[in-house]
């Protein structure tokens, strides 16, 4: 019998596994990743500094731990060149050359990508991007060098401002650099981002915003980085945040549907039969979600349908903690394309943003410790995102 084969390691890859796993104890199954197998939260990479984790300390299982966990085969260092839909194979390449790998089920779960900016100078190429915990590695042995203190970030959505808040925790004199006139300009509005952003500033971080990068030189104390509107940094590190697109390259070879990621249905199956896709690649009925609960709501399903139990994923309320504790953050944006009114109650240490439509709670956002407490009653009166259809 041919194995589901599920393609990644990630937290998406390895979660589908759990749930698997918690149906059919002895359903054949592969994994097959690119990189060496570690299991461990991505979403800790930015936090990591303040809670003082070494890089070695991230990992939660090597190769050996998670094939006895999983009860699995997994395929460490391997690439998948090909998928071959009628003949329900893959094209495989490793240091034992090229292997062909037939699949019963295929689940792609092959993450997204950093975007890199188009940047000149001959210091361009010495920009860091954070999106694997190898990535972190390097990042971090980096910073660990004497005087590697200033630190400049391209981006100011999320994941930059996350990063941003754990340099601050650790003594580094941080810039966030980004082409938006406010931070997370497109979870936020523009009151609330106002004032993350003078929250923020109030600890230390520093902003240029409404420009971009354009050029960086190597000097004598580090890099020289040159923005679009005539300022200029001397800085020891770039970070680069400025988001990530999913990894659609083999989905599109293979002929299956793309939008901005692999295009699938409530049931996750790709546009080909036996094929799905989660994760960060995945376009789940219009809706790209990099966050961990809609990965969690995807495992939960397709372990269902993969192990003979067809089934839809259902995204509830899903608000999302931003990990900026200079300026406690929950952030639930109403669903693209639904028109609403923002109603803001000022605190005396944030805010409390409200969509609306007439009367009925489309999402919100949670400025300041005591805004944050709300997060669960306001929750409970948010319609689902994206319900099981009733038959």
């Amino acid at each position: 019998m041919n194995p589901i084969v599920v393609v990644g390691s990630g937290m998406a890859g390895y979660t589908l596994a759990r749930e698997l796993r918690k149906l059919s104890a002895d359903a054949p199954l592969l994994i097959i990743t690119a990189d060496d197998a570690i299991n461990y939260s991505k979403p800790v990479l930015s936090n990591a500094l303040s809670g003082g984790k070494h890089p070695d300390q991230i990992g939660m299982g090597d190769h050996a731990k998670m094939t006895e966990q999983l009860k699995a085969s997994i395929m460490a260092h391997t690439h998948v060149l090909e998928i071959d839909k009628a003949a329900k194979t893959l094209t495989l390449r490793n240091d034992a050359g090229i292997i062909t790998q037939p699949y019963d089920k295929l689940v792609l779960a092959v993450g997204a990508s950093p975007i890199k900016l188009p940047i000149s100078g001959d210091g361009a190429s010495e920009v860091y991007a954070i999106n694997s915990l190898i990535h972190y590695k390097t990042f971090h042995a980096a910073l660990a060098q004497k005087d590697q203190k200033r630190v400049l970030l391209l981006g100011a959505g999320l994941i930059g401002c996350e990063f941003a808040n754990d340099l601050l925790t650790t003594d580094h004199e941080v810039t966030v650099v980004d082409l938006a006139p406010r931070p997370l300009g497109r979870l936020l509005p523009e009151e609330v981002a106002t004032a993350f952003q003078k929250q923020l500033e109030a600890k230390g971080i520093k902003f240029a915003l409404g420009t971009t990068v354009q050029n960086i030189e190597h000097v004598a104390n580090g890099l020289k980085v040159d923005l679009a509107n005539g300022q200029s940094f001397e800085v020891d590190i770039v970070l680069s945040a400025v988001g990530l697109r999913p990894n659609t390259e083999l989905a599109h070879a293979a002929g299956i549907t793309i939008n901005r990621g692999i295009e699938v249905g409530q049931s996750l199956q790709t546009s080909e039969a036996d094929i799905y896709a989660m994760g960060d690649c995945a376009e789940v009925e219009g809706h790209l979600l990099p966050y961990v609960m809609p990965l969690m709501q995807q495992a939960r399903a397709l372990a269902q349908t993969l192990t003979g139990n067809p089934s839809l994923v259902h995204y509830p309320a899903m608000p999302v903690s931003v990990k900026t504790p200079a300026a406690p953050l929950v952030v639930l944006p109403p669903p693209i394309g639904t028109e609403v009114t923002w109603e803001f109650e000022v605190l005396e240490d944030g805010m409390i943003a409200k969509a609306l439509t007439g009367e009925v709670l489309q999402g919100f956002v949670l400025l300041g410790a005591t805004a944050t407490k709300q997060r669960l009653a306001l929750t409970k009166l948010v319609p689902d995102l994206m319900a099981v259809p009733v038959v």
